[in-house]
């Protein structure tokens, strides 16, 4: 749903312009670095990016699912750590909020969120609770007022830089599964919470990743968020539901771009007397790569367009991670054979985006899981529809 068709073009045309003049001439600096410069962020919160999906009231842009679509293909055909940098805020860190917070919680947290004032980030992934999110091992055990949380978190995205946690934690251990899972907003500065150095990464670099440490960190019952326990896993779902069509999304972008690369890379490179781009088998890398690109735009859009009607997509968001995914997989292995010899040199965007793009198909559901996930909403809908 696009609510103002030319205040939404004024806003993509922004945006593109700030990827295209600002982020992507620094991209190989900011991969030999390991750090986006003040300056972009600074850009970034002007620009407005950390609210795009954080509603007016709060300070944010209020973007519906296709507009937030819309510019994740934008801002993710310049390297994926831009987007991370801003995407916490307006994804998973500040949907649960959205979804579930309390109206103190929201008061609080959105317009920081919104402005870049504060960075959020979602901590719910443990060393042994990956794909199987429900097996988490830290605790909140209540205090009389309070719950003292213990336990670890591992591969959170900006977890070395945030200042609000979302913190998944075990309220309840007399049941198993979801049901005893909480989620609580813990802030910075916290005692007993911690963050240890940044882990060094295949890609994205730039975007801190990193393990949280929470070592008998207390927090008053109001850090629940929505303020009743046991709930927690339910928001998270929810907020994930959105998020990989966001994904999704934010996979099509590097892949629009590394088609570009292609023909810009094949035009210019000269085998056997002419331009690779006369080779009938270079130019069917390019064609199935373009194909793929559309086909994910497609389904991305149409996606986002259901879910903006009020239709349940969960399986259709986990269909849209998945095959985006795995498309954006296959268009940077063949960038990086068109570029030949030279796309396994790291002074070229072949080759930083196979790196970059890699980790799309682990997080947010790792692809295995999606299959799973797809087959059995499948096979229900098909129980469902059988004549009684």
């Amino acid at each position: 749903m696009i609510r103002d068709t030319l205040k939404f073009s004024q806003l993509l045309a922004e945006v593109r312009q700030f990827v295209c003049m600002e982020c992507m001439p620094r991209e190989q600096e900011i991969d030999l670095t390991d750090l986006i410069p003040e300056s972009i962020v600074q850009r970034m919160r002007i620009l407005g990016l950390f609210g795009h999906s954080i509603p007016e009231e709060y300070g944010g842009a209020g973007l519906t699912t296709e507009e937030l679509a819309l510019v994740n293909i934008e801002v993710s055909q310049a390297a994926t750590t831009f987007r991370a940098r801003f995407g916490g805020n307006t994804g998973i860190a500040s949907e649960s909020l959205i979804v579930d917070g309390t109206s103190e919680q929201k008061r609080r947290y959105l317009p920081a969120l919104a402005s870049g004032e504060m960075t959020g980030c979602f901590a719910l992934t443990e060393a042994q609770a990956g794909s199987d999110a429900t097996a988490q091992m830290a605790t909140a055990v209540k205090d009389g007022a309070h719950y003292v949380i213990t336990g670890s978190k591992c591969y959170i995205t900006n977890a070395p830089i945030a200042d609000l946690f979302t913190v998944f934690a075990r309220t309840d251990e007399s049941v198993v599964g979801s049901a005893g899972i909480t989620a609580f907003l813990v802030e910075r500065g916290t005692p007993g919470l911690y963050t240890p150095m940044a882990y060094r990464k295949m890609g994205q670099h730039g975007s801190p990743v990193g393990e949280v440490i929470l070592e008998e960190c207390r927090v008053p019952a109001s850090a629940i968020v929505g303020g009743v326990a046991g709930r927690g896993f339910r928001t998270a779902m929810k907020a994930l539901n959105k998020q990989r069509i966001n994904l999704a999304g934010l996979c099509v972008g590097p892949a629009i771009r590394l088609v570009d690369e292609m023909v810009r890379r094949a035009r210019i490179r000269h085998q056997f007397g002419q331009s690779i781009a006369e080779f009938q088998l270079v130019q069917q890398m390019i064609a199935e790569s373009n194909v793929e690109v559309h086909a994910a735009r497609a389904l991305v859009l149409e996606t986002a367009r259901k879910r903006d009607n009020g239709e349940d997509v969960t399986m259709e968001a986990s269909m849209c991670k998945l095959f985006a995914s795995e498309m954006c997989g296959r268009v940077a292995d063949r960038a990086v054979q068109v570029f030949g010899g030279g796309g396994y040199i790291a002074d070229n965007v072949a080759e930083r985006f196979y790196r970059d793009v890699r980790l799309f198909r682990l997080y947010e559901g790792t692809s295995q899981i999606h299959l799973i996930n797809i087959a059995k909403r499948t096979m229900a809908l098909a129980e469902q529809a059988k004549p009684q």
